[in-house]
């Protein structure tokens, strides 16, 4: 008897144990639910005041020299590390003319260098010498549009550049000259060691108003263009 009486007290405290755990989790959640209510909002608000993906040093995304093309005040500004040699950006190049011919005279392309391949600094340093003759732009195009002629060559390109230089009409003394200067060569270590700073690993690379591209296709540069209009 004096057993079943025991079991029953004990019961007893049982319920009473769980009774009061119940009041004491109540009341935590009652204080608790409005503290992380507050975290989350203090959260959403830090996060609203943060620039998304915005370049910490703008010095270094374009220098005085860059090539630029398109209006120079231009509303949007499109920044494009590049490697002449690269599949992805010569895959990229109609898409880049087609946006700059629909956004004529609201988008400016900037271009720079991010050499990854045997022929990369050569072929940037001749689109840099036909620059110097005033067409810059066209041996871009030439270069990315014959890009199967001489990408992925493990011996240096000049004759083929020469002769793509000779299609151009350009002066070739000119033009070889400039294929030696030093200070074209500083000018590419430069932008690379540029896009290193700014967090580039790969090319094509853009930023649009300063902000990364990312991910990349060519919806979100249209999105970002877009915004950039629209501000």
């Amino acid at each position: 008897m004096s057993q079943v009486k025991q079991r029953q007290g004990s019961r007893r405290r049982s319920k009473s144990t769980k009774a009061g755990l119940s009041r004491e989790a109540r009341l935590l959640l009652l204080i608790g639910i409005p503290i992380i209510l507050v975290a989350i909002v203090l959260i959403a608000l830090y996060r609203g005041t943060q620039p998304v993906s915005q370049v910490t040093d703008e010095s270094r995304l374009i220098r005085p020299d860059s090539p630029s093309l398109g209006a120079a005040d231009a509303p949007v500004t499109i920044v494009e590390f590049l490697d002449p040699e690269c599949e992805s950006c010569r895959a990229a190049f109609p898409a880049v003319k087609q946006i700059l011919e629909e956004y004529s005279g609201r988008v400016q392309l900037v271009v720079r260098y991010f050499p990854l391949h045997t022929n990369s600094v050569l072929a940037a340093t001749a689109t840099e010498a036909a620059g110097q003759q005033g067409k810059y732009w066209e041996m871009q195009e030439l270069l990315f549009t014959r890009q199967t002629e001489w990408g992925e060559q493990r011996t240096p390109q000049t004759d083929r550049f020469i002769n793509y230089a000779q299609e151009l009409g350009l002066d070739i003394d000119q033009f070889t000259a400039a294929l030696d200067d030093s200070a074209v060569f500083e000018k590419i270590e430069r932008d690379r060691q540029d896009g290193i700073a700014l967090g580039v690993d790969g090319t094509p690379t853009f930023f649009i108003n300063g902000r990364l591209v990312e991910p990349l296709s060519y919806d979100t540069i249209i999105s970002m263009i877009e915004d950039g209009l629209a501000q």
